[in-house]
């Protein structure tokens, strides 16, 4: 059976040094410290450590043939977003992921499926790279932050992305990033644990109530994280809409659980009661196998909770490709041989 694993991160084993072709900021760059091995650094702080499978897509082929996976949709490390920088420079910068990106889908077709980065702090900037990554490199979406420079995704200044998301029929990842209160709670590592889920619910509320769905309810939109908090908090959320209306519904008077089953979620919750509560909420056909590799808090045994699960085999089918190829707008006749 296809299976494709749609929440997966690839960066270039080299970068070029963005700080000093611009003159300012942390951007990230690779220092190749020993074999197999490199540092990510901003700046000079080290951010953390990567192997060769955040890079070498043989490498990660041959990995993920250890869980019978056939197809990785791969994206940028989210602290590569750099929205913080100056648009042309993070339009630079996206364009040069892009490129790679593209190239490593040219090499493996078979085996992976790109979606590109964009200069979201630019909406004009942002809806140009969005049509030379589809009309170019023929890549079929784009993965965004949860937040734009603390911004939410419902801003009117985005609309013109997400029209531009309909009129080209590109998918969207959203994934969180930029932890809201990170600097109050870097201890136990609670902005990972703690934030980035409650980043996704706040991208997921801030969309529905902003009325994004409503006005491009054409957008196929993938939230990280099994949703992160928002369906383990869903019954709060609709309650505080219905009792305080005057603060939550100001923008769209539609309940928010109607919206259950209108985007996508991946299935990371390593707990099978967790994820059996999300595909009764948004359904198996809303539920995409996701793993985040190759990094120690994602699902790196890809679909194994999944088959524990023993579900029926339609359910099986939904996870493994059938939700992910509607997603993607894509057929699965181009992975088979």
């Amino acid at each position: 059976m296809l299976k494709i694993d749609t929440h997966s991160h690839i960066i270039p084993e080299h970068l070029p040094r963005f700080a000093d072709k611009f003159g300012y900021g942390d951007f990230i760059h690779l220092d190749h410290h020993r074999p197999g091995f490199a540092n990510m650094m901003k700046g000079d702080v080290f951010f953390r450590e990567i192997e060769a499978n955040c890079w070498d897509p043989q490498v990660r082929i041959d990995e993920y043939a250890q869980f019978n996976t056939q197809v990785q949709v791969v994206c940028t490390i989210p602290v590569m977003f750099s929205y913080w920088a100056k648009p042309k420079d993070t339009l630079e910068l996206s364009r040069f992921l892009n490129d790679q990106l593209a190239e490593t889908v040219a090499n493996h077709p078979k085996h992976y499926v790109g979606l590109g980065t964009l200069p979201m702090q630019d909406a004009n900037l942002a809806v140009q790279e969005l049509q030379r990554i589809k009309e170019e490199l023929g890549l079929p979406g784009v993965q965004i932050g949860s937040n734009i420079n603390n911004i939410n995704l419902s801003d009117s200044q985005f609309d013109p992305i997400w029209e531009a998301c309909e009129e080209l029929d590109m998918c969207l990842l959203i994934h969180p990033w930029d932890m809201m209160g990170k600097r109050h709670m870097e201890k136990y590592w609670l902005p990972w644990l703690v934030g980035m889920p409650a980043e996704t619910s706040r991208a997921i509320c801030s969309m529905i109530f902003g009325g994004i769905f409503d006005r491009f309810p054409k957008m196929r939109v993938n939230f990280a994280h099994a949703s992160g908090s928002f369906l383990a908090t869903i019954g709060r959320v609709e309650h505080g809409f219905n009792c305080r209306p005057d603060l939550v519904a100001i923008d769209n008077p539609n309940n928010p659980t109607n919206y259950l089953g209108h985007f996508w979620v991946d299935s990371i919750t390593h707990d099978p009661v967790m994820l059996r509560y999300v595909m009764n909420k948004v359904g198996a056909n809303r539920v995409t196998i996701g793993s985040d590799y190759p990094f120690p808090l994602g699902d790196l045994t890809i679909g194994e909770l999944v088959d524990e699960m023993a579900l029926p085999p339609m359910e099986h089918e939904f996870l493994y490709s059938k939700a992910a190829l509607e997603w993607l707008g894509l057929e699965a006749s181009q992975f088979l041989d």
